[in-house]
């Protein structure tokens, strides 16, 4: 019988949880025995979501969870639990929609007080172990919580939700919802953060495929160049980090996630082809080499790198004043400032995070800073490798092989599924993640979804994954319930709709609908009908209902026709006859 009265974090595998097994918290992690024994004693509940690269949950971990008065407050009057967000993405998404109706926003570290039977009361991110700056301690929020608790707790009503689907959007609206929201100066969308739009420059990008509105090709190019030469791109390893603080994508929060890294490779190989743009391609094979040199692990990508070295964000990127003068030689250096942005005063408290002012090639310049940087104390890296993002990446890599010409990026796309299908696969059920050889077998749709999506990716130039594509539609299909899309299979926890919002990765729902209609096509059948969804909302998702309408171009030919010589919205279907089918009329093949 599990003893709850210490941290039982050390028989964890999750990288998050063994952070905190140092705290004087008994954190325990989720487990339907923790659950039992907390309605058994009949004690409010405290839980604590996060992961292994979050800032502030490393923040929250060295100051509140640390402090020996809170810990003895939090283990004498509730049963504390930790959850990693990576890992159980059910639990998360529930308590985060939980903290969102209460106070109009969430973050993480995400914690959430609750009474013995699994009832929300309060949510909230940060709190310090002592009141600071108008911000309460954590010890007096968790008081004031067993006060109400006390007092109110037969008026606590259980936390119901359900993610519908977002209304539908009028068809000739779309182009301007989509930009509406546009920083005609900076690029992007909205003012502050900034987060890479993944899943609307994907849209905007296969809309200009298919004859949009012509607005959408400044707003590609101007956050294109903006997010490429400003603060969110590593200049010298490649790749970017997760979002900038600021307007002008300046500051950027450091930490390196996979699914990032998969979006950005998608949309600059995407760019590159359908804008011209070359500065996109380079940026396309920075990704690459930062994804091989850095979250290579085998066979697949790890997770993801924190924002801090050494409990200082960005410490490793980060230059001192005079540190690039001396790394390099005097003509070296004259010809780095013309390029580069080098405030006198930093830019990130008192240092330099590089930043670029045009597009000079400075490769050998850039390599001898790399490699300067290479010498110092580097980030942890988050090795759980996931299921679901993996697939993603491979979508990436197929999709830039065949926009860049780069085969050997497809060979390794390939070499990811089939590793995916060695560890999570066994022909019934797919699991999320696997930690220091410890494979988690719950079923989420996101995983299947993206896996089934790369799949109908390379069936379209190797009929030897016909079956799997078949399997994993049907698997697919087992998560849709009376139209109705199930999140996740859970014998701990109670089965959630799955998620529609496509940021900052497309969400379950639209991996599943496009890759059923990717395959639907495939197998020479029609796909259902789609309607449009609000942009901002469900960018992803209306790129599948492009693809359903026919704005895809669906080439049929008995061989494989060089990607090369089709336009980038293109699928290649298997057949006797040779076609371009698309908008709705099926003409020769123009080659």
């Amino acid at each position: 019988m599990m003893d709850l009265q210490r941290n039982n974090l050390d028989s964890s595998t999750s990288p998050y949880l063994r952070q905190h097994l140092d705290n004087p918290v008994w954190w325990q992690e989720w487990s339907a025995e923790v659950l039992a024994a907390a309605a058994a004693q009949g004690k409010p509940i405290f839980v604590s979501v996060g992961y292994s690269t979050c800032h502030w949950c490393h923040v929250m971990a060295a100051e509140a969870f640390s402090d020996a008065e809170t810990a003895r407050l939090l283990n004498d009057r509730f049963l504390c639990i930790k959850v990693d967000r990576e890992t159980r993405p059910d639990i998360d998404q529930y308590l985060m929609r939980f903290a969102q109706e209460q106070n109009g926003n969430g973050g993480w570290p995400l914690n959430v007080f609750l009474t013995a039977d699994l009832r929300p009361v309060l949510a909230l991110t940060y709190a310090p172990p002592r009141p600071r700056q108008g911000m309460a301690s954590l010890r007096l929020i968790a008081e004031r919580v067993l006060e109400y608790i006390r007092e109110h707790d037969r008026d606590i009503g259980p936390f119901h939700f359900r993610d519908e689907a977002p209304a539908i959007a009028d068809p000739d609206r779309v182009a301007d919802g989509v930009l509406a929201p546009f920083d005609h100066r900076h690029g992007g969308f909205g003012s502050e953060p900034k987060f890479p739009p993944h899943s609307t420059l994907l849209y905007m990008l296969y809309a200009l495929c298919a004859g949009a509105h012509p607005g959408l090709e400044h707003a590609c190019r101007l956050t294109l160049e903006r997010m490429r030469r400003g603060g969110l791109h590593d200049h010298l390893q490649g790749g970017i980090f997760r979002y900038c603080v600021d307007r002008e994508w300046t500051v950027p929060h450091f930490e390196k996630m996979l699914y990032d890294q998969a979006m950005a490779l998608w949309w600059s190989a995407l760019a590159a082809r359908v804008l011209g743009d070359d500065a996109q391609e380079r940026m396309a094979e920075g990704i690459v080499r930062c994804l091989e040199e850095t979250f290579a692990l085998d066979g697949l990508f790890a997770a993801a790198f924190d924002a801090d070295t050494g409990h200082r964000e960005g410490a490793t990127y980060l230059w001192g004043a005079g540190e690039i003068e001396a790394v390099l030689a005097p003509d070296e250096f004259s010809e780095f400032r013309r390029s580069y942005l080098l405030p006198a005063g930093g830019n990130f408290h008192g240092a330099v995070h590089l930043a670029r002012l045009d597009d000079r090639p400075l490769q050998a310049v850039e390599e001898k800073l790399l490699s300067r940087r290479r010498q110092r104390p580097q980030p942890e890296r988050d090795d759980k490798l996931l299921c679901g993002t993996n697939a993603l990446a491979a979508c990436a890599l197929i999709q830039a092989a065949r926009l860049l010409e780069r085969s050997a990026w497809e060979e390794r796309a390939a070499g990811i599924v089939r590793r995916l299908l060695e560890v999570f696969w066994d022909g019934r059920r797919l699991g999320h993640s696997l930690v220091a050889g410890s494979l988690q077998e719950q079923e989420f749709l996101e995983d299947a979804a993206a896996l089934l999506l790369a799949v109908t990716m390379l069936r379209e130039g190797d009929d030897g994954w016909i079956g799997l594509m078949n399997a994993l539609s049907r698997h697919v299909s087992t998560f849709r319930r009376a139209g109705r899309w199930i999140g996740s299979r859970a014998t701990d926890f109670q089965e959630m709709d799955a998620p529609w919002f496509d940021h900052p990765i497309p969400s379950p729902v639209s991996l599943a609908v496009l890759g059923l209609a990717r395959a639907a096509v495939l197998e020479n059948g029609a796909p259902e009908a789609a309607e449009y969804r609000p942009p901002h909302q469900g960018d992803f998702f209306n790129i599948a209902v492009l693809f359903r309408r026919g704005l895809f171009h669906q080439v049929h030919a008995p061989r494989l026709i060089p990607w090369a010589k089709l336009p980038a919205n293109s699928i290649q279907v298997r057949d006797a006859h040779e076609s371009d089918c698309y908008d709705g009329a099926c003409r020769p093949l123009p080659i």
